[in-house]
């Protein structure tokens, strides 16, 4: 019998780009994961994605069982969401004939974000099997958590007809499965509720010096940490506000890693920075790669996630996993991500005066730190990704006809 074999579609961001960079983020982190861990559970696992890099070959094999496939609907070459969103239906088209010239035969569709789940509706009436959705982020929501965002029509109209029509939703946390019944009217019968993993082996504790010494930081002094994508939504000006009104400022760095140094919002928060004067204390990182994320968690002495809504928050599950307690808005996934008091805080207010205050807390009371970051990383170690992965396939399998 045949291995299960599964096609995942994530357009606009192939999990073999750099997590950070760009549109890079936490979606493309758990698509990586969870393929690797769904091939480690028998499925035959292929990843449609726009050919971001020309030098890249069209076809990727991670793995026996895991490929990654270039699409060139759009050309290729990096590009962002918007011009994507104008070539869905070469997507489709490419996505078809790609499987009909290798004559392979997938027994269900994932898809990953509303763009491919718009590509991946169509793909589906031509497959005739079953379609499987995660938003990761959905419009309305982020319309309605931060006044800044506009998230087009186009894109609602497609997420509420993907939640009436898709075999089965994955929602990685309770608020986010509250979310799509109150604002998209999701059947609450047709939505999973699987939270993200983390690797445990990889992400773990380490000794908070010899962490420091191996990034050439200095042993001593406060180091706060921050890891993601740099747009506005991610709230990084709450967290510059917050470190400037901190009472012991002279020993502090603030460790920034993601985005571009020529990208647009790190000139603006750089700018922040240096009229509340924390040039030196602001450290804008780049992108890093993931392997080495570990250590930058377990260097700092506290990570932020100031976000003005998260699905999940996987950048928090990571440092919770190193052993580091994390402070964050009372927002979406996190709010059952971290527990209150004891792995972290959660900040109700999204001003920079109860950041402050927990930062400050935290930060002055080194066994505070160390007992939180034991009990994170003790909660951490329930969402390990074998166990994400079987409950994905479980969902699956409900899916699929009952093999004899």
């Amino acid at each position: 019998m045949r291995p299960l074999r599964v096609a995942i579609l994530s357009l606009h961001g192939c999990p073999l780009m750099a997590p950070g960079s760009g549109e890079v983020g936490g979606m493309q982190a758990y698509i990586w994961s969870l393929s690797g861990e769904l091939a480690s559970q028998g499925v035959a696992v292929d990843i449609f994605s726009h050919w971001h890099d020309a030098e890249e070959p069209e076809l990727v094999r991670v793995s026996d069982q895991v490929r990654v496939i270039h699409l060139p609907g759009a050309g290729k070459g990096d590009l962002d969401k918007e011009r994507l969103a104008e070539h869905l239906a070469d997507y489709v088209r490419l996505t078809l004939r790609y499987a009909g010239r290798e004559e392979v035969q997938y027994d269900l569709l994932h898809s990953h974000y509303w763009l491919s789940g718009w590509v991946g509706e169509r793909v589906r009436r031509a497959w005739h099997v079953p379609h499987v959705v995660n938003f990761h982020t959905l419009g309305e929501i982020k319309n309605r958590a931060w006044q800044g965002q506009r998230e087009s029509r186009r894109r609602i109209a497609t997420e509420r007809r993907l939640v009436a029509d898709a075999d089965a939703i994955i929602a990685t946390s309770a608020q986010e499965r509250i979310e799509m019944m109150r604002l998209y009217d999701a059947e609450p019968e047709r939505v999973a509720v699987i939270p993200c993993g983390v690797d445990l082996a990889t992400f773990r504790p380490q000794d908070r010096r010899e962490a420091r010494s191996l990034l050439g930081l200095p042993s001593d002094g406060s180091f706060v940490l921050y890891a993601g994508r740099i747009e506005p939504f991610k709230g990084l000006d709450l967290l510059i506000q917050a470190s400037a009104m901190l009472e012991d400022r002279a020993d502090l760095t603030v460790l920034i890693a993601g985005g571009h140094p020529i990208d647009p919002e790190v000139r603006r928060l750089q700018e922040m920075a240096g009229s509340l004067g924390l040039e030196q204390a602001i450290r804008f990182l780049g992108t890093i790669p993931h392997d080495r994320m570990p250590l930058y968690y377990s260097a700092a002495d506290v990570c932020v996630v100031p976000s003005y809504h998260e699905t999940f928050g996987l950048a928090a599950l990571e440092a919770m996993a190193c052993g580091t307690p994390v402070v964050a808005t009372n927002v979406g996934g996190l709010q059952s991500l971290i527990r209150d008091g004891e792995t972290g805080y959660l900040v109700a207010w999204h001003c920079p005066d109860p950041f402050a205050d927990r930062l400050e807390l935290l930060l002055r009371n080194a066994s505070l730190r160390e007992a939180m970051g034991r009990a994170a990383r003790a909660w951490a170690e329930k969402f390990s990704w074998s166990s994400v992965a079987a409950q994905v396939l479980n969902v699956y399998r409900q899916l699929l006809p009952a093999q004899p």
